[in-house]
């Protein structure tokens, strides 16, 4: 299939989980998602994943944010696996894991790159916004373990951005100022953000956020 962009509706899907058969969309609801796969049950680099995500959890919640990860085993191999998460990492996991043993969902996802591996899938992170629109891709090595506080920062710039003419600078976290759109011309700024705001260049004015 094509691969997957920024914007593209993302592909909906049944599914059995360790928390029972899903449609990803009607899951998804009105709510935010992140679709994280992974290339293996009993895998280290996972592990430690799926047990920082548990202790993300309340962070995504906060954010109005599913989460919901993904392997090729099967549900009995999951729900073994989970044992071992809960285990070393202290965890209670506390969302859904995909039993994807046909790679249906990997393949609608394109989470195989043949160069990297011909058969498992690659640390991929989907953010799709409730609109069902995948807001954010990334893709990393199956070495690399992903940063789940950069996830959350992006949640909220995609979040900001959505509800407000302004774009966030490079390394922003919340409440650092944000960039006012180019599409606003200066004598609307005034009213449209009230906290004022600096000039660098014409094309670059910053503002304290907005939602704060």
């Amino acid at each position: 299939m094509a691969t997957l962009r920024l914007g593209d509706i993302a592909p909906d899907f049944e599914a059995e989980t360790t928390m029972g058969e899903i449609k990803f969309h009607e899951w998804l609801g009105d709510s935010w998602g992140v679709l994280f796969s992974h290339p293996a049950d009993f895998t280290p680099v996972c592990t430690t994943e799926l047990g920082a995500v548990a202790n993300y959890y309340p962070e995504f919640v906060k954010r109005n944010t599913k989460v919901i990860a993904l392997s090729i085993d099967g549900l009995e191999s999951h729900l073994e696996w989970i044992k071992d998460i809960e285990e070393v990492q202290n965890v209670t996991l506390q969302y859904p894991i995909i039993a994807d043993e046909s790679k249906t969902v990997a393949n609608l996802y394109d989470m195989i790159h043949p160069n990297a591996n011909e058969t498992l899938t690659v640390r991929s992170v989907f953010i799709i916004g409730p609109d069902k629109k995948i807001k954010l891709i990334l893709t990393y090595p199956a070495s690399t373990g992903r940063n789940f506080d950069e996830i959350l920062r992006v949640i909220d710039s995609l979040q900001l951005t959505a509800d407000y003419k302004v774009a966030t600078p490079a390394n922003w976290k919340d409440g650092d100022d944000v960039v006012i759109s180019t599409s606003i011309p200066d004598h609307d700024i005034p009213a449209k953000f009230p906290k004022g705001y600096q000039q660098i260049k014409p094309y670059l004015r910053m503002t304290p956020q907005p939602n704060k």
